[in-house]
Order: C-alpha cells, then structure tokens, then sequence
C-alpha cells in the first residue's frame, strides 16, 4: 500500500471516520511511543479532528503499558508525550483520555524475581509478559466493556511485522468489516488502520505530517537512529513477540542474548545508562546452564524436588535466598549509580517502595528471612529507612538464626526445617482454634529437606547409573508450575 499517496490517506481518514461514527463503542488505543503506534494515533486524531464538535462525543482512550521496567529514556520520552497529548486533546476539544497501565505490585517485575526468585527471562519461559503486559491492559479493556458493554481497540500493528502476526489478524477478521474479534476478550474488537503499511510508510507519513499534539516526530527518528529495533506494541495476547530487541522494551529483557538497543543507546551519548545494561547481562548470566546450580535452588517453592525424566537431571527451581538478597543490593547501588549520572529530571526509579514492602513481606511469610533483610539492606545502601510494617506476631533475628544454625548442626536436623515449623507456630500465634497447625506441620514434614549430593545419589541408585555431576536442567525444561506458592490454608478465626 503506497500509504504517502495523499488519495490513500484521504480514504484511509474516511474509513476512521465512519467506523467512528458508526456506533456507540468507546475507542481504546494503544500506545507504546514508538512509530507504529504514534502513526496509527495520529492518523485517528487528525481524521476525528475534522468531525464537527457536535459527532465528537465518543471517547477515545489512549493508554500506554507501564511495565515498571521500561527503558528510562523511552519512558520519560512517553511520559511527556502523554501530558502533551492530554493537554493537546484539553485545547482542541479532542474526546481524547489519557491512561497508563501497570502490573499489581505483586505482580511486578522485582516482586516476582528478587521476591518470590523467579529467574531471568528465557525465550523458553518468558513469565513477564503476561504479567507485567497482558493482564494490566486487559484489566483496563475489561473495564471498559463492563461499563459500555463493548469496545474497539485501535492498534498500531502491520502485517509485515511477522508472518504469525498477519496470520492472526486475518484469522479473527470479521468478514464486510474493518474490524477483527480480539483473539481473547469477549466483546472487544481490533481495528488495525496501519495493517498495510510498510515501514517506509510509516516514516514518510511521520516526517510528512506533523504532530498534532505538538511533538515533534525527528524526536521519534533520532530515537531509532543508529540501531536495528524496532518499537515494543501495546501487548494483548501472546503471539506479540518480544520486545528484547527494542527500543520501546524493558531494560531488563534478557530474553535476547544482546541488549543491542540499549548498547547502541550508550553508544549514542546516554553513557549514564551503563549501569542498568551491566545489571542486565549479570541477570543474562545466571541463565547459563552450567552456572544455574550457583544462583538457583535445587528445589521448588513447593519444596519438592523434581527430576528430568528418567535422569538424575535436577529441574532447578527459584533463584536462592542469597542470591535474592544479592540481587537487591544489586538493584539498589545501580539505582543509585544511575541518579548520580542521569540527566536533570531523568533519574529513574528502578523499584518502587511499595514493591520492596511486599519483597519484605514474601521474604518474612514464605521464605524464612528471619533477619528482615529488606530493611536493612536499604539502609546500608540507600541510607534511609522507609515507614516499614511492624509485626505483631513474634519476631526472631539474626542472632537466633545463627543460634539455630549452631544448635541444628550440633544435632544434625536441616535448619531450614526447624525455621519452617517455627514459622508455622509463628503464624498460628495467639490464635482461638489452631487444629490447622497441625497439618501444616505434617505439610512441612513432607517438603525434601535432604542435601542435593544425598538425593541424586539415591537417584542414581534407583536409576542403576553411575556419575559425579549434577547436571542443570536446559530452558526448554522450565515452566511455570516450578516456581508455584507453597500450599496455603485457610487461617483459623482469631
């Protein structure tokens, strides 16, 4: 499609226009702050704009996925566009509303890794995307249809992006319509106004037309200069692939070998950025198969342990508690790092104080973090303290886990045993009727809390075989079942 024809345009203005007016369904598009979608944005702003006042009664939702991990420029750059456009849509009398979307906290990037240690994302097992992409936007789609009981997302996609792409748009197109059904959510439907675009189209409409919300689009191509990527879409399902070779993605993807955008970024002058990609390729690193014995545990956080197969291959499961703790300060010098070094007005915030709350609260109630780590690990970095919860239930330190870990060896009894079935009285503390501590006792009794050496050499025995080394489990082993809660039970009535 020669979309730079103006004939092309004028129709292409047409057909928005009469979608828009041909029902009462709200409008929700998706914007990443890359070409593809600023494109498909602006096409929708300037042929609405030509409505008389009166048929622009509609809204037109227009909201940007915040992952919480976006690359800081990118973000920053999105951030400011947003105010623009909804100072823009103020001004020109533009049913045009604002929205960023984010995870739940307890759903976020940080809380599932340094939290609950979930590793780095792999092609294999890229966990993120459904949490910190799909669910919020979702939600938000959700929202909408509850309240106007249908919508249409407009979104800046193009078939030449990929072959499984094109494919999907086609399969769910509505036949005498512009429209396609979303390939997920009930009663919400996908116009896609750039599907035939190349990307020479998009650039030439870009630079040809100017932005109606008063950015200026060199801004957008000096973000692309000097660097094969591309921009990451507003995700909605799961055949959008990902964004680790982009611009518009998370600066923690590591489901590329390279972060080559954030490379060329650095390359370009953004040398503050340097830090945010060394933290990366450490994370990068534990995924490597040889090395994943060091950073992960040899069970799950159900506490059972899993073999491959017929083998005396162990599935690793979550990231360690040391390295967790490891991975925080990590996370916490970086930041600082970076603020020293950024821009004025640019410093970002790597993790929130409402994610290291509720990393504190998995580390107390899940994991045994008996010295209240997250505390203190702030302080000793950050050298501040935050208004932390205070426990009403009893409390052990430092010093009686070191005790416990001297009196356990004496005894030979696992520690993390001994810290578990503490927990579980801990819990159950000034409680009325406490019958369901005694099966989480019986719970915690059937978790494997022998040594790695001991259990694979049992196996081994039951195997017949013979063999020194433990071998880790590849990518394509790992699921998501390997990092579920540990069971939970219903609290007794206080």
């Amino acid at each position: 499609m020669a979309a730079r024809e103006p004939g092309v345009l004028q129709a292409l203005h047409d057909d928005i226009r009469e979608i828009y007016q041909a029902d009462s369904r709200p409008w929700v598009v998706g914007y990443s702050g890359g070409k593809d979608s600023t494109t498909a944005l602006q096409l929708i702003w300037t042929a609405i704009a030509k409505l008389p006042a009166e048929k622009r009664v509609k809204p037109i939702y227009v909201i940007s996925s915040d992952t919480l991990v976006e690359t800081p420029v990118v973000s920053r750059y999105i951030d400011v566009t947003l105010e623009k456009i909804a100072a823009a849509a103020t001004e020109q009398n533009m049913p045009v509303i604002t929205h960023k979307v984010v995870p739940e906290v307890d759903k976020s990037f940080w809380v599932n890794m340094i939290g609950r240690g979930y590793p780095a994302p792999s092609r294999r097992f890229r966990w993120c995307t459904e949490r910190l992409k799909i669910e919020p936007a979702n939600e938000f789609i959700k929202s909408r249809v509850a309240e106007f009981g249908e919508v249409i997302m407009v979104l800046g996609v193009r078939s030449q992006e990929s072959a499984t792409r094109s494919q999907v748009m086609s399969l769910h197109r509505i036949e005498g319509s512009k429209l396609s059904r979303h390939s997920s959510l009930l009663n919400a439907f996908v116009y896609a106004p750039i599907a035939d675009f190349s990307t020479d189209d998009v650039w030439t409409y870009l630079l040809q037309n100017a932005s109606p919300w008063g950015s200026d689009n060199r801004d957008l191509v000096a973000m692309y200069r000097n660097a094969a990527s591309g921009e990451c879409p507003l995700v909605v399902d799961t055949t959008t692939p990902s964004c680790g070779n982009s611009r518009f993605g998370c600066w923690v993807c590591t489901v590329v070998e390279r972060d080559k955008a954030m490379e060329a970024m650095i390359d370009s002058g953004e040398e503050w950025l340097t830090p945010l990609l060394e933290f990366r390729d450490k994370l990068s690193e534990t995924q490597k198969p040889e090395l994943k014995t060091r950073y992960r545990d040899f069970r799950r956080r159900t506490g059972k342990v899993q073999f491959i197969g017929d083998t005396d291959r162990v599935m690793p499961g979550p990231y360690t508690m040391d390295f967790c703790r490891e991975l925080l300060r990590g996370l916490l010098e970086t930041q600082k790092e970076v603020a020293a070094d950024a821009p004025l007005g640019e410093a970002p915030i790597l993790i929130h104080e409402a994610e290291l709350h509720e990393i504190r609260r998995l580390w107390r109630t899940e994991r045994g973090d008996w010295p209240d780590s997250v505390p203190r690990i702030v302080r000793e970095v950050m050298g501040r303290d935050y208004d932390w919860v205070a426990e009403d239930t009893v409390a052990f330190t430092q010093d009686d886990n070191e005790l416990l870990d001297t009196i356990c060896a004496e005894n030979d009894v696992p520690t993390e045993l001994v810290v578990k079935l503490l927990d579980v009285e801990r819990a159950s503390h000034g409680l009325k009727r406490r019958h369901a501590v005694h099966t989480r006792i019986e719970d915690a009794f059937r978790l494997e809390w022998r040594d790695l050496e001991t259990l694979v050499a049992e196996r081994r025995e039951q195997l017949g075989v013979s063999g020194d080394d433990v071998v880790a489990i590849d990518d394509e082993e790992e699921s998501d079942d390997l990092f579920a809660a540990p069971p939970a039970h219903e609290d007794d009535a206080a």
